[in-house]
Parts: structure tokens; C-alpha cells; sequence
């Protein structure tokens, strides 16, 4: 079998794994913060908790597949492993940055959610006083 084809199957294998697996540790962790940023609202934290790991799958993948294809042919191991470890720390790094944008994007939401709460005020006004007239 020729070594650019071997070196696509492993280069498929090694990022469809590391894809699968950070996927699912950032959604098993994700999910107390969601929680936590959607106010405890279980149902409203699973429902974004899933969307964001469809869309991190859909993402990665997608930039996975699009970047399958080797520069130019393989003629030796040598040349198969170099060409693996540029494409898979590629993909490491793509994976890093998609979880620090995540990240980043329900901190901010958190953010404004804590800075709502805080603007309210602790109980309701118990009652007005009148403007005092000719003072």
C-alpha cells in the first residue's frame, strides 16, 4: 500500500480520536459552568451544552477533512511521520483554540449575567416619600 494513503488513514484515525475525546471532556465539564452561567436552569444548560459540542464537531471535523490532503507524496516513513505531526499539531492547535473561544464566550455571558443580578436590588421598595415642597 502506498505511504500517503497509510499516512491519511492514521492522520484520520489520530484526529477523529483526539476530536471525540476533547469533545467529550468538554462537554462532561462544560456542563456544571453552563449551569452555573444559566442560573441553574438543567434543561436551558444541557440544551447550549449540546449545541456547542455539535458545533465544536461539526467545526473540527470539517477543518480535519478539509485539511486531509498532503502537499505532496509520501516516499518515506520519515517523510509520513513529519507530514503526521505537522497535520495532527495543526489539528491540537485548531482543537485549543475552538475550547479558549468557548471558554471566552460563556465567561462574557456569565459576566453580564452576574452584573443583571448584582443591579438588582436585594428587596422591593417598601414605600415612597414625597418630595418636600419649598425647601
Amino acid at each position: 500500500m502506498d505511504l500517503t494513503v497509510v499516512s491519511y488513514a492514521v492522520y484520520l484515525l489520530i484526529s477523529i480520536a483526539l476530536t471525540v475525546w476533547v469533545g467529550r471532556t468538554l462537554g462532561r465539564s462544560g456542563r456544571l459552568f453552563l449551569s452555573d452561567v444559566m442560573q441553574g436552569d438543567e434543561k436551558v444548560a444541557d440544551a447550549v451544552n449540546h449545541l456547542l459540542i455539535v458545533g465544536f464537531y461539526l467545526v473540527n471535523l470539517g477543518f480535519v477533512a478539509l485539511y486531509l490532503k498532503l502537499g505532496g507524496g509520501v516516499d518515506s516513513v520519515r517523510e509520513s511521520f513529519e507530514a503526521l505531526s505537522v497535520k495532527i499539531g495543526t489539528v491540537l492547535l485548531v482543537l485549543g483554540v475552538l475550547h479558549l473561544v468557548n471558554v471566552y464566550v460563556l465567561n462574557r455571558i456569565r459576566r453580564r449575567i452576574m452584573a443583571d443580578r448584582s443591579s438588582v436590588p436585594p428587596v422591593p421598595p417598601q414605600g415612597w416619600t414625597s418630595p418636600a415642597v419649598g425647601v
